[in-house]
């Protein structure tokens, strides 16, 4: 399902330059796959994250979780919409760990993904993450 919420223009454009702008900084040295991320929380504010591998892959922090980790770290809570940009062919997907910490905070956030060609696609994070667990199933 495609999303219906939007973002205020100038909301949606200064998140998706910041995005990019955090995908300028990715440290991605052994797969070359660098991602930028841009949290939106509900008062508006915008909030940064790239990714940052590591020799020991497991130990790579995705942009998404990031972002999400600067955000709170701030003292923000309440977030409306994550955005990714990625030098991809095409639009891509959080990976499922950064699906699962996402709807930790916020079940209806929106995932707008963009290349840096621009194009785009978005989806609501409980149209990606389908009866993720939950506080509910502790």
């Amino acid at each position: 399902m495609q999303p219906t919420k939007s973002l205020p223009n100038e909301i949606r454009s200064a998140a998706i330059r910041v995005a990019e702008l955090a995908y300028a900084s990715a440290y991605a040295p052994y797969s070359s796959f660098a991602v930028g991320a841009c949290i939106v929380d509900s008062e508006g504010g915008l909030h940064s994250g790239c990714n940052v591998e590591n020799a020991s892959y497991g130990l790579t922090i995705c942009a998404e979780r990031v972002a999400i980790g600067n955000a709170i770290s701030s003292g923000h809570r309440g977030f409306v919409c994550c955005v990714i940009v990625t030098d991809t062919a095409k639009p891509v997907a959080p990976c499922g760990a950064c699906r699962q910490v996402l709807i930790e905070h916020s079940d209806s956030l929106v995932v707008i993904s963009r290349t840096l060609t621009g194009l785009e696609k978005q989806w609501y994070l409980s149209d990606l993450l389908v009866d993720s667990f939950s506080k509910s199933d502790l």
